[in-house]
């Protein structure tokens, strides 16, 4: 299965520049998709954030390379860590002792092989979908700024969410939409593979107020899942079984295009709460 190749292929791609500073968008292109793309299949499936899984597997090779008898600060270089402070603190975070240590005869070190991806197939329970070709659509609304970062990205889109609501800013966003898709959208554009915007926007041809963003998201085809049940975890949870079920066996792969949360009206905490997460698709 290609699909299953091409991240196997990635996998390699990180074993071949541990030394170097692996760089995203050209690991997204092996893994043929974009550099956010894989970075959020990869922590689905590894249920590790890639940027973990690379500082384990440099740590157990620094850690083979010290008993070796190479010195600590020619290690600490070899895997791209210019700080012997920093290279110390990944080191012990990885391993319980700083590198100097490691030396020691009777020392337990910890091994973190390079993994490889299999399928498994699942299905524990039914996703309703359907794929829909859209033209492209202008939003407007608010957004804020994120390096290349999934794992961090995480944590702040979310406060993100919480910083707008408090301003009283979702009322503003939602009186300009007049046109479909209809309801409040999380867009994540993430076209440069160095970085990415995080919108909160409707679908609007009006002006742009004072303060807000325009961002036209292309024309694509989508597969869109139904979402049911209270948020934020139904819908993390959704977005999980579409890369590691769904997406594998779909005949489809990842368009480069944004990721887009629909939201409607309702309680989010309800257990019957309904919304929709876009995922731009394209055929194998």
């Amino acid at each position: 299965m290609e699909w299953l190749e091409n991240l196997n292929k990635a996998i390699n791609y990180i074993e071949e520049h541990l030394t170097d500073e692996i760089d995203l968008h050209e690991l997204g292109k092996v893994a043929g998709c974009s550099g956010f793309h894989f970075q959020r299949m990869f922590s689905y499936m590894a249920e590790t954030p890639l940027s973990e899984y690379i500082r384990r597997r440099k740590m157990s090779l620094a850690a083979v390379a010290l008993q070796n008898g190479e010195k600590v600060l020619d290690v600490a270089l070899k895997y791209g860590y210019d700080s012997p402070t920093a290279f110390n603190r990944a080191f012990q975070s990885v391993h319980g002792f700083p590198p100097s240590n490691a030396k020691s005869e009777g020392v337990t070190l910890k091994a973190f092989p390079p993994i490889s991806f299999k399928i498994t197939i699942k299905g524990e329970a039914e996703m309703n979908y359907k794929i829909e070709k859209k033209e492209a659509f202008r939003i407007v609304g608010v957004k804020e700024h994120y390096p290349m970062n999934l794992e961090e990205s995480f944590e702040k889109v979310p406060q993100f969410w919480q910083k707008t609501t408090m301003e009283g800013a979702i009322p503003r966003i939602l009186a300009l939409m007049d046109q479909q898709p209809v309801g409040l959208l999380g867009i994540s554009t993430c076209m440069d593979g160095n970085s990415f915007d995080y919108y909160i926007a409707v679908s609007s041809d009006r002006t742009v107020p004072e303060g807000m963003s325009e961002y036209t998201v292309p024309e694509c085809t989508w597969a869109i899942f139904e979402c049911v049940g209270p948020m934020p975890h139904a819908i993390q949870s959704l977005q999980k079984r579409i890369v590691t079920e769904w997406l594998p066996t779909s005949g489809y792969e990842y368009a480069n295009a944004p990721d887009i949360e629909v939201y409607f009206e309702g309680d989010q905490s309800s257990d019957d709460y309904k919304c929709e997460v876009w995922l731009p698709v394209t055929k194998k």
